[in-house]
């Protein structure tokens, strides 16, 4: 006889881990007990040998769906003559390595109830089980027990109570658990702040929507604006409300049959759609489908989800082929979250709110992903996905990293293990930026971490730059923005070893002060150095020159050739004193900062095809250009490649001449934009291979916000891949800056 002390730490509070460990032990006849810790759940077992053995085999083979084991530490204890198996309250300790599960979709056993008019817990919006339901945005502390989540607001009834002290219910300590007895309820509430009188809150919010209505609907992390997707006036209605004019809104259909009815969904997609994340996918649209076409305009792609609570199956369950499903927000606010808050913030939005009294605790917006090159892409890494932690090459200081300005998440590390945070959004708004403190405190919070070093970018005018220097109390470090893309992709990897970073984004503050964002960088997890670039571009207006295109398209001409050609027709729409006024100060250097940007040199050339001249939200001239493209296009245009300084430089002037060439000559824009992917595609490999030459090194790195692009990340991996090298593209790590904070974090420690 042997007595063993098991201590298992990853995600294994919240997801059923002690009542499988209760049925395993009873299974294998082992006395002992169980329970949660601060680092996760420890075992204490009793019995030969052999069985022991293959205990702890099974408890690795067998355990729960929604748990992630991250070790298993097994100690010799001595024998006590126990008899039976106990599960014991929770222990508490010093040591805090307990991690939370995401919030995960409503389970097949809970739809079955859901829609069982036997089962008590019939059309209850709220049911949940040890396999699904909500956690990390109830969370409020660890142990992960239910006086540490906000249903603690809702005392047990019997039958509830029951199934969460039974080692044979699926209910079996479900922090969540509850029924229409006990439960949380749903409320309709009017714009002005009124209850509506209804017996059946849920059927008169489905009437309202059928009735082209906009409702406000409380989900998990935060509240949607839904609409009857079908509805051209409805949807039309919601983007003057909102107050956005052309992003893309989010859809919610019931089930992948009807998905499959709306955009081309492969394998891969549909194993995305049907995770227990739940993301929203972004599939190519389906000519023949029936919804608003104003949903998304002047893109090939649906972001289309599948319900993620057991509400969205109900209101879903026969009425509609789709519902809009957008963040309940104004333009650059964060999700609305609390019910006062929401119902303030939204009262000239929404005519309806459809809420609950389970409280959030913490804000969590949708994950955003799409299908690259074969495999699954976080672009917005949210929802589902939080607080799963990315495993760190070596051990070292606690360190908070506090991303940048557009797209924000923040990174904890403990141990050897990062923690990113859900999507926080860009700080120029004043509350996204309460939200962003609001993010840092609840994650060391929760992971019972007080930072050593705070990791922030180089750029000295960032909200999170200045929380760093001025707010955090802490000694900093500055990360240099394209470095840290980098070792984001890297960490993501579990690699340590050097490589070469094609890094192309917007823009980041580059070590000689200049804004960078068209980097060959040769670097790892410690430094970095630059051995390549786009040539510097003058940016006409700073910051306007990302919401006006034609500023670059100018830009991009005038140093080409020395004017402004005569009929470019991009121009057409220009006020002259205006466009005379731009190119002066430009050539004077007056409010015109240098850039190697490869998404400013995007945004000239969809100004060039007269695509935008003007944008509504971060990247939409790029994106358009991307999606009109013809990816059939195999002849690249012309470019030079120079050196200066060591460094390479790429100087797209021929690249440029020819496409007004062709432009001018009537050249289809589809093919254009083609042989314009295919021409960087092209110049990425001929300079990796000249950085080969130099160095010896074939291991390559995708990073920056411009590889969310699936037609130039997809023909550069295939070049590169034919020429030898091995590529690391990002995955569960998104390439733009939602993914920063992890590269600040490791660089940081190392």
């Amino acid at each position: 006889m042997r007595r063993q002390r098991i201590i298992i730490e990853g995600i294994v509070q919240g997801v059923g881990f002690r009542p499988f460990i209760y049925q395993l032990a009873a299974r294998f006849g082992l006395a002992g007990s169980v329970c949660n810790d601060t680092r996760g759940v420890t075992v204490e077992v009793e019995g030969e040998a052999g069985v022991l053995a293959r205990f702890v085999a099974a408890i690795r083979s067998e355990k729960p769906p929604l748990s992630v084991i991250q070790s298993v530490d097994t100690q010799t204890i001595p024998v006590q003559g126990t008899t039976g198996f106990k599960i014991l309250q929770s222990a508490q300790d010093k040591t805090r390595r307990a991690q939370i599960s995401p919030d995960t979709f409503v389970c097949d056993d809970c739809l079955q109830e859901l829609f069982d008019p036997i089962d008590r817990r019939f059309r209850y919006p709220f049911i949940n089980c040890t396999n699904c339901g909500p956690r990390y945005t109830i969370v409020t502390g660890i142990p992960y027990d239910r006086p540490l989540t906000t249903m603690a607001d809702f005392p047990l009834c019997d039958d509830c109570q029951s199934e969460y002290i039974d080692p044979e219910s699926r209910r079996f300590h479900a922090q969540p658990n509850a029924c229409p007895a006990c439960g949380p309820q749903l409320q309709l509430i009017d714009a002005d702040g009124s209850p509506v009188a209804s017996d059946d809150p849920l059927s008169e919010a489905i009437r309202r929507l059928k009735d082209g209505q906009i409702l406000a609907i409380k989900g998990l992390g935060g509240y949607h604006l839904a609409v009857d997707a079908s509805s051209q006036d409805a949807v039309q209605e919601l983007r003057r409300r909102k107050q956005r004019d052309e992003k893309p809104f989010a859809l919610m259909a019931k089930d992948l049959v009807t998905v499959q009815r709306l955009a081309s969904v492969g394998e891969d997609e549909a194993r995305l759609l049907q995770g227990v994340e739940r993301p929203i996918v972004l599939l190519q649209k389906r000519i023949d489908h029936s919804l608003a076409e104003s949903i998304a305009p002047d893109n090939r792609y649906f972001g289309v989800m599948l319900p993620c609570t057991p509400l969205h199956y109900l209101l879903l369950q026969n009425d509609f082929e789709a519902l809009v499903m957008t963040s309940a927000n104004l333009s650059d606010e964060p999700i609305a979250f609390e019910d006062g808050d929401a119902c303030q913030r939204l009262a000239t939005v929404a005519d309806a709110f459809l809420s609950h009294n389970r409280r959030i605790h913490t804000r969590t917006d949708d994950s955003i992903a799409r299908v690259m090159a074969d495999r699954p892409l976080l672009l917005r890494r949210s929802r589902g996905f939080v607080p799963r932690s990315i495993a760190l090459p070596v051990d070292g200081q606690s360190i908070l990293a506090v991303g940048a300005e557009l797209k924000n998440t923040i990174c904890l590390t403990r141990g050897d293990r990062a923690f990113l945070s859900q999507h926080v959004g860009d700080l120029k708004n004043l509350e996204v930026y309460d939200s962003f403190k609001q993010t840092i405190k609840h994650l060391q919070s929760i992971l019972e971490v007080l930072p050593e070093l705070v990791a922030h970018d180089l750029h000295p005018d960032y909200d999170s730059t200045r929380y760093a220097l001025e707010e955090s109390g802490l000694l900093t470090v500055a990360v240099q923005h394209h470095h840290a893309h980098l070792a984001s992709c890297l960490a993501e990897h579990g690699v340590e070893e050097p490589a070469i970073g094609v890094i192309f984004d917007g823009i980041g503050y580059g070590a000689d002060g200049k804004l960078w964002g068209g980097e060959f960088l040769v670097g790892d997890l410690s430094s970095y150095e630059r051995v390549g670039h786009f040539r510097y571009q003058p940016m006409p207006g700073g910051d306007l020159a990302t919401r006006q295109p034609w500023r670059m398209a100018l830009s991009y001409l005038q140093s080409s050739y020395g004017e402004i050609p005569a009929g470019i027709k991009a121009f057409d729409g220009i006020a002259e004193n205006e466009l005379r006024l731009v190119a002066q100060a430009t050539l004077k250097g007056i409010n015109a900062p240098l850039t190697s940007s490869c998404g400013r040199l995007f945004d000239a050339v969809a100004s060039l095809l007269g695509l935008r001249q003007q944008v509504s939200f971060e990247g939409q001239a790029a994106m358009q250009l991307e999606m009109i493209a013809d990816p059939t296009q195999s002849r690249p245009y012309p470019y030079l490649l120079s050196c200066d300084d060591d460094q390479i430089v790429f100087d797209p002037f021929p690249l440029i001449d020819s496409i007004i060439r062709d432009h001018s000559a009537g050249l289809p824009a589809a093919q254009i934009s083609g042989r314009f992917h295919r021409s960087l595609a092209m110049m990425i490999e001929e300079v990796c291979e000249e950085i080969r030459q130099r160095t010896g090194l074939s291991l390559v790195v995708l990073s920056g916000g411009v590889f969310q692009n699936c037609l130039l990340t997809e023909m550069a991996l295939e070049r590169l891949e034919k020429s030898g090298f091995k590529v690391l593209t990002h995955s569960l790590v998104p390439p733009n800056d939602g993914g920063l904070a992890l590269g600040q974090a490791v660089i940081t420690s190392h």
